[in-house]
């Protein structure tokens, strides 16, 4: 079964952040109420699409998987809620790793494969896309520094946390991508 869509976006053999960078840029062109299908190959752009859609007001329709494409439906919303805000407390790379040390929880929001291949030693891993269902690990009263590879995906999932009661969440920018500290692949 083929769903309509007013606009299509292809975004196969992008990487994050790069799908829901053309997302925005799409959307521009895209009229109120109208549909944009989202082609991509990301598997981490299931859960990031789905979570920027919700921040900045769209409704995240939803997904279908066709031959290894991740096919997007995302419905434009017709008032002003579609300007984005960024997060507001952030930490940069540099302070991390001191601040961790004084009881703060390094939380790495990236897919298990990125995650593998590098991350900061004593680092929590909780996929973006698992991170609703995994909240229970989480402690509200510990300061919570999340990173991905860019602050787009920690972005999204640090407001996440925060409208879910989490007072002490600080987006970890830039992140792994510009990291110049050592990184384990200890799993």
């Amino acid at each position: 079964m083929s769903l309509k869509a007013d606009v299509q976006l292809d975004a196969k053999g992008l990487a994050c952040p790069m799908p829901i960078v053309k997302t925005k840029k799409a959307m521009v062109g895209v009229n109120d109420g109208q549909i944009l299908e989202v082609q991509a190959t990301d598997k981490g752009s299931l859960a990031d699409l789905k979570a920027w859609s919700e921040s900045v007001g769209h409704q995240y329709i939803g997904t279908k998987e066709e031959d290894g494409v991740l096919l997007h439906y995302i419905r434009k919303s017709g008032d002003d809620k579609g300007i984005e805000k960024k997060f507001e407390q952030t930490i940069a790379n540099e302070e991390v790793i001191d601040r961790a040390a004084n009881g703060g929880m390094i939380l790495d929001v990236r897919e298990e494969a990125e995650y593998a291949f590098g991350h900061i030693e004593g680092s929590k891993s909780i996929p973006m896309g698992e991170l609703e269902d995994r909240l229970d690990e989480l402690d509200k009263d510990q300061e919570i520094y999340v990173i991905c590879r860019t602050g787009t995906r920690s972005d999204l999932a640090a407001r996440k946390l925060s409208e879910k009661g989490f007072a002490k969440v600080y987006n970890v920018i830039p992140g792994i991508g510009s990291w110049n500290g050592d990184l384990s692949k200890k799993i």
